[in-house]
């Protein structure tokens, strides 16, 4: 188990250096960049700006209007006609392109070596801080999921499975299939037409965790308001995983159900609960338990993106978009580099989840 584990740890080294490698020249190639977007904002050709980097331009314009000139610049920037070249130069070594993109790459590799991942271009604060203070969204969103999910689709899967074959099994099987086919973003639409003053209804409210002034609420009227602002952002992002576990839960029982196991227990005079949470449960949620690591995860980083941008949720899924928006290279690296950190270790987590449950799985004769 122990050399297992040194392997892992030893391969997550290469697969971060590839994700950063590729991602870095993904970038190089990619239009626009920070330089660009301020350039473009002093200009007035940027049209499509975030509300952060458009706090940051009325900065950058007192200092460039200080040293524009009337001739235009021999520059790689389209638009930076009317400005000094010495300023142009001035934002490059701002954002450190003022050195080639190897030079850059190692600077980055040192950095995140230490866990230094900088400051935001176009934020005063570090990255670091910036993901404490969104993560809490995040995390709320993520444990309500989760919990919503599990203690739903595993008691679902399991009558599913034991009725298998039934009109409560066809009709459940329909609704979660067609759940399972609406994608989170389109139904947190629907939801939103439907129930927060689109075209019918306004009962739920539309942006935010909380109302204005909810310091001052009693604590009771604190919990109910959170609930209500959280009730739809939490339906649209519950909705796919809810169909996947209902899903594998049902599969996993119906294969443990025709084993031979099953029908010994049977026979020796054990009835059809004491067989299926006696004998069939450890077994069928060998499964689904040892993914509760990586499906935890995958809640808090990447399944709300969508979700926090539609419904105005200042979490880490809204801090990427605006990130990539903006061209704020700090931020989409660090939260990049964190989330695969996490993401790889995670996985080791749930290899070693499956061996906690099961003893019977050794790892020391797996390839890696």
């Amino acid at each position: 188990m122990s050399a297992y584990i040194a392997r892992r740890i030893l391969l997550m080294f290469p697969t971060l250096l590839g994700i950063l490698f590729v991602s870095f020249v993904v970038v190089q190639f990619a239009p626009g960049g920070p330089v660009e977007r301020v350039i473009a904002q002093l200009s007035g050709a940027d049209t499509g700006a975030s509300r952060v980097s458009g706090a940051s331009g009325g900065d950058f314009g007192n200092r460039a209007q200080v040293g524009a000139s009337n001739d235009a610049v021999n520059s790689k920037y389209r638009g930076a006609q009317g400005l000094d070249p010495d300023f142009v130069k001035s934002l490059e070594k701002q954002f450190g392109f003022d050195k080639p993109a190897p030079e850059r790459f190692a600077l980055m590799l040192w950095n995140f070596a230490r866990f230094d991942f900088g400051k935001s271009y176009f934020r005063d604060t570090s990255v670091l801080q910036l993901i404490k203070e969104k993560l809490p969204v995040s995390m709320s969103l993520g444990i309500w999921m989760m919990l919503l999910t599990y203690l739903i689709s595993i008691p679902l899967g399991i009558r599913k499975a034991v009725q298998d074959g039934s009109k409560f099994d066809t009709w459940t099987s329909a609704v979660i299939i067609v759940g399972f086919a609406i994608p989170g973003f389109l139904f947190a639409i629907l939801l939103i037409i439907l129930f927060s003053g689109g075209s019918f209804w306004s009962i739920f409210p539309l942006r935010g965790l909380t109302s204005d002034g909810w310091d001052q609420f009693p604590w009771y009227w604190k919990i109910l308001d959170y609930f209500w602002h959280i009730t739809l952002p939490l339906i649209s992002m519950a909705l796919g995983a809810f169909a996947t576990m209902t899903l594998l839960t049902k599969n996993s029982f119906l294969d443990e159900i025709r084993k031979q196991y099953v029908m010994t227990a049977r026979a020796k005079g054990c009835n059809e609960r004491q067989v299926l949470y006696n004998h069939i449960f450890r077994n069928a949620m060998l499964i689904v338990i040892a993914g509760f690591p990586g499906a935890f995860i995958h809640a808090f980083f990447s399944g709300s993106l969508l979700i926090e941008t539609i419904f105005s949720l200042d979490g880490l899924g809204l801090l990427g978009f605006e990130s990539v928006l903006n061209r704020d290279y700090p931020v989409v690296f660090g939260t990049l580099f964190i989330f695969s950190l996490v993401g790889l270790v995670v996985n080791l987590l749930s290899d070693l989840a499956y061996m906690w449950i099961d003893p019977r799985i050794d790892f020391e004769a797996r390839e890696v």
